[in-house]
């Protein structure tokens, strides 16, 4: 189902709304979380909601999409420092709660087997809460990453790189690497829930609307998946086919 609104404050509410809704509906939830300029003013959102509502999150578990390979978690470019930032640390989470993939870890392989383990002991996960890059990869599967694959470590794209090269000092800096939750961890929530805004995503959003599933295209493998919703603004939506905005397409 897509969803589509006219703006990104819009967008921010309606998925923070649904985030809170798993919550309040099943305290013990396990949430997939993703991070990215995408994601920031969802997280905000949620934080105030939240906080109003004084929702006990003591029963709650979040397991992150990826982290980069080479980074510390005190890098202001790791995602673990980004969680904390946006949101665990606003919202006091357990230590214990919260996961992130080890972009550190001496055998990043274990690592990796040992992060899909843990989401399946978890229970799998309730909500899994996607963005999408220019090249359609969701987490950091690439194009023509396998969709059986389980958490793994990703060479970067250069698109991806230089996609994600503004949130460095310098391009040099981007990592090369990274551990991702695999496309198979995914496809195995219960529920997803993929967010794009802004004009640069309306390719990429037309090319998922309109094309089958194909590895070329990892956010295609979610046309496989019972419980998807995709979320866009209007700028994201522009090569879409005209409709109602809040409606489904």
């Amino acid at each position: 189902m897509y969803k589509i609104f006219e703006t990104v404050d819009e967008v921010s509410r309606y998925t923070a709304q649904r985030l809170l809704d798993t919550i309040l509906a099943k305290p013990e939830a396990v949430l997939g979380l993703a991070t990215g300029g995408t994601m920031e003013p969802v997280y905000a959102q949620l934080v105030g909601m939240l906080e109003q509502s004084a929702v006990d999150l003591s029963r709650l578990t979040t397991f992150n999409l990826d982290e980069y390979i080479g980074l510390s978690a005190s890098h202001a470019q790791s995602y673990r420092y980004y969680m904390g930032q946006h949101l665990f640390d606003r919202l006091s989470l357990p230590r214990e709660s919260v996961h992130l993939p080890d972009g550190n870890a001496e055998d990043v392989d274990a690592a990796c087997r040992a992060y899909s383990t843990a989401i399946q002991a978890a229970g799998g996960l309730d909500l899994q809460l996607l963005g999408i890059g220019s090249n359609g990869h969701i987490g950091f599967n690439e194009p023509h990453t396998d969709f059986s694959c389980r958490t793994h470590v990703i060479a970067l794209s250069e698109q991806t790189r230089r996609d994600n090269g503004r949130f460095f000092s310098d391009q040099s800096e981007v990592p090369t690497h990274a551990l991702t939750l695999g496309i198979q961890d995914i496809l195995e929530a219960e529920e997803i829930m993929l967010v794009a805004t802004g004009s640069k995503k309306a390719a990429i959003m037309a090319e998922l609307y309109h094309g089958g599933v194909d590895e070329a295209l990892p956010a295609s493998a979610l046309k496989q998946h019972h419980n998807v919703t995709i979320v866009m603004d209007s700028q994201a939506a522009a090569l879409l086919p005209r409709q109602e905005e809040g409606g489904a397409a």
